[in-house]
């Protein structure tokens, strides 16, 4: 999950090109990352010039989070 939210952020710097609807291999990323980064999406920076999206980085926080509480979890 996590390599599939990196390669969202790095399909969204080659523009239109790669939108999820026009490209089938994007709109699975999209598909597959949508319901993890949702939640996250409304802690985004914006003004009239430009956006920043920290969602990516609160769900791959998340995760690793979540990776470790499983592995306390199931490993002790």
């Amino acid at each position: 999950m996590i390599y599939a939210i990196f390669v969202r952020v790095i399909l969204t710097f080659f523009g239109p090109k790669f939108h999820p609807a026009n490209n089938k291999f994007v709109a699975v990323i999209y598909d597959i990352t949508d319901p993890l980064l949702k939640p996250f999406q409304r802690f985004q920076i914006s003004n009239a010039a430009m956006g920043v999206d920290f969602s990516p980085l609160f769900a791959i926080f998340a995760l690793n989070i979540l990776q470790w509480l499983l592995g306390r979890i199931f490993l002790i």
